[in-house]
């Protein structure tokens, strides 16, 4: 199967986002630790917590994008069928 070029971007985007998540998290607790452990433990939290946040946003988008996939490929399913059912009848009443 054919990855398109959506896909390959929004994988891309999700490798590089766990790596921001990462070096982000260390940076910033880094940034802070000047103020003491617990307020560099927190800013660093919320940090985490907003880059998780953006993580799920793409992967939202790569979900509804396999959704949107298999809708389209039900549909081609269901139109083959009806024009089966209706080539089956026209032959029925055609005898």
């Amino acid at each position: 199967m054919k990855r398109s070029t959506f896909d390959a971007l929004l994988s891309f985007l999700g490798g590089v986002s766990w790596a921001f998540v990462i070096i982000g998290a260390w940076v910033t607790f880094q940034s802070f630790v000047f103020l003491g452990f617990v307020p560099a433990l927190m800013f660093t939290f919320i940090f985490i917590f907003l880059a998780v946040f953006l993580l799920l946003v793409l992967e939202t988008m790569s979900m509804a994008r396999d959704r949107n996939d298999l809708i389209a490929k039900q549909n081609e399913m269901l139109e083959e069928i009806r024009e089966s059912l209706k080539n089956l009848s026209e032959n029925t009443l055609q005898n």
